[in-house]
């Protein structure tokens, strides 16, 4: 049997070249996908050169022409159509595509994530039209990421206030209808599956993440870094994303000009780029503290952002939406402990064996307290980084591909089946 696998995903294409290519993780997870599919189909929107997009970095893209395998990857290209009349007057060829690419494929995984613009909701569709079985994988909660930044951002237009305010129940219910009717939920993070589970008939917990063995914390680069923190040496504190409202990059800001209030001895690091890392700049130097900070900026070359986290000792978050974040996952994976606001996705990531510590959402005062504590409490942060360390070896990109995989065979109705396959009892 062909076992074909159909993706619609939101993170785009790019012609990059003259050749199609996407951002380097998600070529990974492509190669990865080979390792268990015949055959992989892939649908997603293509970034025009214009247009501002977080993804819009050259320097992360790799040509998926030059992939090996790349005979048994099938390209899907579809509208970049966020405007409403954009998205309109593609919406029946794109419907037609899909719905002919969902015919052809035996299993079928997509990723809707909001209304107007992005074409899972579409496919999604089109598979219930067909009475195709279908999987779902969700690594953030959209709505509620609207709403917490509605309350948030303060620098929102009117225009987007009113668009979002009105859009966002509507993107809840699209959503939501979709969870219901796909016989596999796949919710990246403990958030994820909160929000969606009740709605779905097969939920699964997973953590879709791109570090392999390889980039663990060595031993002896683990050993050297608990003898630097036990012998006093200054507080290495660091993140590494975009510097944007939702990731509470202001916050993290004012937190470090706290620290530096109290007294301790430290430095930071921000690695990465985004629409407040100028006012994250000017806030440090109005603040006092931009010698304390070293804002790396973004980094292409994965290997050297990992290398650059090893060398830190606490990965300080001030993240203010369910979304169910890469970046604490390869914080322990570099033996970083997690230490910033609470949510259900952190916790649970350490829940086992440890490597974190959480205060409420918002708390500012909270995180100082804590980062104050454990660089007076040595033997507890060493712990930390221990714990970090160890958590961290349960992330590894090989093991999650084949248990995804797995789920959708085993879950999934291909097409040429007419039973429903029993439900898998996966952890």
């Amino acid at each position: 049997m062909d076992t074909s696998l159909f993706l619609v995903v939101p993170v785009p294409f790019r012609i990059v070249n003259g050749e199609y290519g996407c951002d380097y993780q998600a070529c990974d997870g492509l190669m990865r996908w080979l390792e268990h599919f015949d055959r992989i189909v892939v649908a997603a929107p293509v970034l025009p050169d214009n247009e501002p997009h977080d993804f819009a970095k050259l320097e992360t893209w790799k040509s998926i022409e030059q992939l090996p395998g790349f005979d048994r990857i099938e390209l899907v290209p579809l509208p970049y159509a966020f405007k409403p009349l954009i998205y309109l007057r593609h919406y029946q060829r794109v419907r037609k595509l899909l719905s002919q690419k969902i015919q052809e494929c035996e299993y079928l995984c997509l990723m809707p994530c909001v209304w107007i613009g992005e074409w899972a909701g579409v496919a999604c569709s089109e598979a219930i039209r067909l009475n195709r079985s279908y999987a779902i994988r969700a690594d953030r909660v959209e709505h509620e990421v609207i709403r917490r930044m509605l309350k948030e951002d303060k620098s929102l237009k009117l225009k987007t206030r009113i668009k979002d305010t009105l859009t966002v129940p509507i993107i809840e219910r699209y959503i939501m209808n979709f969870m219901r009717q796909a016989d596999l939920g796949l919710f990246q993070g403990q958030d994820c599956y909160n929000a969606y589970a009740p709605a779905s008939r097969n939920p699964r917990l997973i953590y879709y993440v791109h570090s392999q063995k390889s980039d663990q914390i060595s031993p002896e680069r683990l050993a050297t870094k608990l003898d630097r923190i036990r012998q006093g040496e200054p507080l290495r504190l660091c993140y590494t994303g975009r510097a944007t409202e939702m990731k509470g990059a202001i916050d993290w800001i004012e937190v470090i000009h706290d620290l530096k209030q109290r007294g301790m001895n430290f430095t930071a690091t921000w690695i990465g780029e985004g629409n407040l890392l100028n006012d994250m700049k000017q806030l440090a130097q109005t603040l006092g503290v931009a010698d304390l900070i070293h804002f790396a900026g973004f980094m292409s070359d994965h290997r050297s952002t990992l290398d650059l986290m090893q060398q830190q000792d606490v990965f300080m978050f001030c993240h203010k939406t369910p979304e169910s974040a890469r970046c604490l996952i390869e914080s322990l994976v570099c033996g970083l402990p997690l230490v910033g606001y609470e949510s259900s996705y952190p916790k649970t990531l350490v829940a086992q064996q440890g490597g974190g510590v959480f205060v409420p959402l918002d708390d500012k005062a909270a995180l100082a307290d804590q980062i104050e504590a454990l660089d007076r409490d040595r033997d507890k942060l060493t712990t930390l980084v221990r714990q970090a360390a160890e958590t961290g070896r349960g992330f590894d990109e090989e093991s999650v591909f084949q248990k995804l995989s797995d789920l959708i065979k085993g879950c999934v109705i291909p097409k040429s089946s007419s039973e429903k396959p029993a439900i898998m009892a996966v952890s």
